[in-house]
């Protein structure tokens, strides 16, 4: 089981190794991003289900447009 002094430890060779701001930055990041997925689970019903067809660029209306015109070999 890990103490505190082990945590300390780690705890300062971490800073010294990173740095404050940027260990503050990682932080910031890693909040943000925490937040942001937490979001996305709150709000399934935003992304379309692949089942009915939305992402499937051949059912879409302008499908011709995504087609590449075969090379003249």
């Amino acid at each position: 089981m890990i103490g505190w002094r082990e945590l300390l430890i780690l705890l300062v060779i971490v800073l010294l190794v990173f740095g404050a701001k940027r260990l503050r930055n990682i932080g910031e990041d890693l909040g943000s991003a925490v937040k942001g997925f937490k979001k996305g689970m709150q709000e399934p019903d935003r992304l379309p289900d692949a089942r009915d067809g939305h992402d499937d660029p051949a059912r879409r209306e302008d499908a011709s447009q995504d087609r590449v015109p075969p090379r003249d070999a």
